[in-house]
C-alpha cells in the first residue's frame, strides 16, 4: 500500500460515525449521559466527530483516531481495522467512497481483530427484546421461546436482540446479528462475525426446502408463514454466500426470499444466474416481517 492508496482509503473510513466504532469495540453507553461511553480505556465523551477521554487526557477527531485510541494501534492498522469490520460494500453508500480504489491485496489485519466477540447475555433485559419482537414485529412467542431456550436468541446489556449465526451440527457460534429494541432503529453485527461460515436459521425438522431471507427477523417471519420450511438469514443482501453451494450440494431446494425491492430483486437475479436451481420467492409485502406489521 503506497501513501496515495492509504490516503484514499483513510478518506473513506474516516467518516464512519464514532458511535459505530464504539459499538464494535464493545463500549457501553452511559444510561444518564448519551454522549458518554464506557470503554476499556476509560470513559469517552463524543461530540459530533470529536471524542475526549478525560481520564487519560487524550482526544481526537474521526473514526481512525478513535480506533487508534481504543485499540492502541497505528494509523495504517486503524484504517485496515475499519475496513475489516465495516466492509467497503457498507461504506460505498458514503460520499467518500467515490474516491476509493480497491487495493490488489486485502489489508493485513492483526489476528486479534478476527476474534469473535459476542455480546454478553443479560437476562434482565430479555423482556425488552421479547416485547419488541412480539409487539412491534408481531412475531409469535411460540417461535421465539425455543430460540431463547436454545441460546440462539438473547438480549445484551443494552437491550439489543442478539441472533446467533451458527455452523455445523453442533450449532457452533460464528457471529451474531444485533437489532436495537428501542425507539431508534438500529442494526449491526457482533465484532468478528464470519457470515460466510454460518447463519441464523429457524426451521422444520427434516425439511428439504430452504428460504433465504435478508435478516433474522425476516427469517422468523417467513417461518411463521411457511412452517414447513427452513428459513435462513443471509445477514444482508448477499447474492452468493459461500455456504450456499454446500446446501445445494446436499439436495436442498433453495428459494431466494429477499425483499421485494430493487436491491432484493437484483441480488436474487444474480443468485439464480450463478445457481439456476434457485427459485425466486418474493415476499407478499416489502419484506417478510412487513406482512405482519402492515396489518397493525
Amino acid at each position: 500500500m503506497n501513501r496515495d492508496d492509504l490516503r484514499r482509503r483513510a478518506a473513506v473510513v474516516r467518516e464512519v460515525a464514532p458511535e459505530t466504532v464504539l459499538i464494535f469495540c464493545g463500549a457501553v453507553r452511559d444510561r444518564h449521559d448519551k454522549s458518554k461511553w464506557h470503554t476499556e480505556q476509560g470513559t469517552v465523551s463524543v461530540t459530533g466527530a470529536k471524542f475526549m477521554n478525560w481520564e487519560r487526557a487524550e482526544g481526537g477527531g474521526g473514526a481512525i483516531d478513535l480506533v487508534m485510541h481504543l485499540t492502541n494501534v497505528d494509523f495504517r492498522t486503524a484504517v485496515a481495522w475499519l475496513e475489516h469490520h465495516l466492509g467497503m460494500d457498507h461504506l460505498a453508500c458514503g460520499k467518500a467512497s467515490t474516491h476509493y480504489h480497491s487495493p490488489r491485496k486485502k489489508p493485513t489485519v492483526p489476528e486479534r481483530y478476527h476474534t469473535l466477540r459476542l455480546p454478553v447475555p443479560n437476562d434482565r433485559m430479555l423482556d425488552l427484546a421479547r416485547q419488541y419482537l412480539t409487539r412491534c414485529r408481531h412475531l409469535a412467542p411460540s417461535l421465539l421461546e425455543p430460540l431463547i431456550e436454545s441460546g440462539k436468541l438473547y438480549s445484551d446489556s443494552r437491550g439489543n436482540a442478539v441472533f446467533l449465526l451458527v455452523a455445523g451440527k453442533t450449532n457452533r457460534p460464528v457471529g451474531a446479528e444485533l437489532r436495537g429494541t428501542g425507539a431508534r432503529v438500529w442494526r449491526g453485527m457482533a465484532p468478528g462475525t464470519r457470515k460466510d461460515m454460518g447463519y441464523f436459521w429457524i426451521g422444520a425438522s427434516g425439511s428439504q426446502e430452504i428460504v433465504l431471507c435478508e435478516s433474522a427477523i425476516d427469517a422468523i417471519s417467513c417461518f411463521q408463514i411457511h412452517p414447513d420450511r427452513i428459513c435462513i438469514s443471509t445477514s444482508g443482501v448477499r447474492a452468493n454466500p459461500r455456504w450456499l453451494s454446500t446446501l445445494i450440494a446436499h439436495g436442498y431446494a433453495i428459494h431466494c426470499g429477499f425483499d421485494a425491492d430493487d436491491a432484493g430483486d437484483t441480488a436474487a437475479s444474480q443468485m439464480i444466474a450463478s445457481h439456476p436451481m434457485v427459485n425466486r420467492l418474493r415476499p407478499p409485502a416489502h419484506d417478510w416481517n412487513d406482512v405482519f406489521t402492515s396489518r397493525h
